[in-house]
């Protein structure tokens, strides 16, 4: 093998279609785009959703619901993930640095404490907000609650 006989290998290689370029081609004319209307000009190109000229589904759909701007989103932690991040890593106290270390939460995500499992050492737990059944299992297992 040489650097003179080195080749694509079999059927990876194809020619792009040469279009508009005379009738002998077999792409010339109309240049395989078939005659007349928006898609055989240049410079085409379709809004999205549209239908054509039908009227499209996001306006026969009426509107309806409400966002509110001011909702403030929690990423839900259990009790069940505290313990066992404490029981894997040793620890009294978690708090926010110690969810994203531990891969739980991104940096700007706000965290909730849910009840769902059991704590059974005292931990210091500090998050933005806690469930009533999390902050009771927390502070009876000897705990504390900070509240960001």
């Amino acid at each position: 093998m040489e650097l003179n006989n080195l080749k694509p290998a079999k059927g990876s290689t194809h020619h792009d279609k040469r279009v508009g370029r005379g009738a002998g081609s077999g792409h010339g004319g109309y240049s395989t785009r078939g005659l007349k209307g928006a898609k055989s000009r240049s410079g085409y190109s379709r809004k999205l959703g549209f239908e054509g000229g039908q009227m499209p589904l996001q306006r026969r759909l009426p509107k309806f619901g409400f966002k509110n701007l001011k909702r403030v989103e929690y990423k839900p932690i259990n009790l069940s993930t505290l313990e066992e991040l404490a029981a894997k890593k040793e620890l009294t106290a978690i708090n926010i640095d110690t969810l994203i270390g531990a891969g739980f939460i991104s940096g700007n995500d706000r965290v909730k404490i849910l009840g769902n499992g059991s704590v059974t050492k005292a931990l210091t737990v500090t998050a933005h907000a806690f469930s009533k059944s999390a902050e009771a299992a927390i502070t009876a297992a000897g705990g504390s609650v900070e509240k960001l």
